[in-house]
């Protein structure tokens, strides 16, 4: 707002006030007289535009986003830990303490006489990737095998600015009240893991609600994360009675997103001394990233499309590619639109 409020310009402002019969010269009295009160003046207009920033949500920092955010109860999702299952040649003390890579889990439940559940010592999503051999910290007699095999329920980074003030704008458009939609999908979102939810009325008759959801990296969760999500929510043991945080009468179903696998076909033009094979790991990865990113919006929109234009525009811009044509998805030249439940995940790739 203050742009125009330079120090030159604040500057020439105030000698322009001066009369010319007067010496305004750089050096002289009257100029070295204004010039500090210029640059005084210059800063408080910088700083005025800082406050303005910051005043509103859509141009706060995170620091003061978070305070405007507390005045609608909204906070930042705090970061959490990854729920990893392993699998031993005995069983093992509750509080037993493994390190896998370069983190540390922790035994806090029982599955089966050699299998438990592990929590991970450190919060966020990076040991989401660590899985394999688990190094007892303390000797455990009788140990021999040790094996992180999955992660159950993802652990997750502290909520980041721009999700935060996502969240913020759209609490202006529906009120989240009494278990309302606006509620289910608020409340579900939270939990740790959880990446998006989608409600549906009366899908099995009155009173009856699912919740279709994925995970943190807006994959297909696990059975883990669904059955810890159906519990929070409704107890399947106890559907109806308002025991979990469903209303009572709101007999709860917990799903997970589909995911359906997208098998590509094209004709890639390789620019000289590419091949294939080199470039095929990025290939690879930029497919990934596309259906992740378009994953991300599955809350949000009725169905996903999955575009052969975006497919063809993020090979292209790969090194050692330099054409592209005949992109065909599961065999056929047409955009796809997935089921209202389903994700995209990568399937076959092929050039010809």
């Amino acid at each position: 707002m203050y742009e125009n409020k330079t120090y030159e310009s604040i500057l020439r402002e105030k000698l322009s006030r001066v009369a010319e019969s007067l010496d305004k010269r750089e050096g002289s009295i009257i100029y070295d007289a204004l010039a500090p009160n210029s640059l005084e003046s210059a800063m408080i207009y910088a700083a005025l535009d800082t406050i303005l920033n910051e005043t509103f949500a859509d141009t706060a920092s995170r620091e003061y986003l978070i305070k405007r955010c507390a005045e609608r109860g909204i906070k930042p999702y705090a970061a959490t830990a990854a729920r990893g299952i392993g699998e031993f040649n005995m069983a093992v003390s509750l509080g037993s303490r493994f390190s896998c890579g370069k983190y540390n889990w922790v035994v806090t439940e029982q599955i089966t006489t050699t299998r438990f559940y592990l929590l991970c010592e450190t919060e966020g999503a990076e040991p989401n990737g660590y899985t394999g051999q688990l190094i007892p910290i303390d000797y455990i007699e009788g140990l021999t095998s040790a094996q992180l095999i999955s992660i159950a329920i993802n652990g997750e980074d502290e909520e980041d600015t721009e999700s935060l003030r996502l969240r913020y704008l759209n609490s202006f458009k529906g009120q989240s009240y009494g278990f309302n939609r606006a509620q289910y999908v608020e409340v579900v979102e939270s939990m740790p893991g959880v990446g998006g939810c989608k409600p549906y009325r009366a899908w099995n008759g009155p009173g009856t609600v699912k919740l279709v959801i994925t995970d943190s990296e807006y994959s297909a969760p696990s059975e883990e994360l669904i059955d810890s999500v159906q519990t929070a929510i409704d107890p399947t043991q106890n559907s109806g009675e308002g025991i979990g945080l469903a209303p009572i009468d709101h007999e709860v179903t917990v799903e997970g997103v589909t995911e359906t696998a997208i098998n590509i076909a094209t004709s890639l033009t390789f620019a000289p001394g590419w091949t294939l094979a080199d470039t095929l790991p990025y290939i690879e990865n930029a497919i990934d990233n596309y259906f992740q990113e378009l994953n991300a919006t599955w809350a949000r929109e009725e169905n996903l499309l999955v575009r052969v234009s975006q497919i063809e525009y993020r090979l292209l811009a790969l090194s050692g590619v330099v054409d592209i044509s005949s992109t065909t998805l599961n065999g056929g030249t047409a955009n796809l639109l997935l089921d209202k439940n389903a994700i995209a995940i990568r399937g076959v790739f092929t050039n010809g």
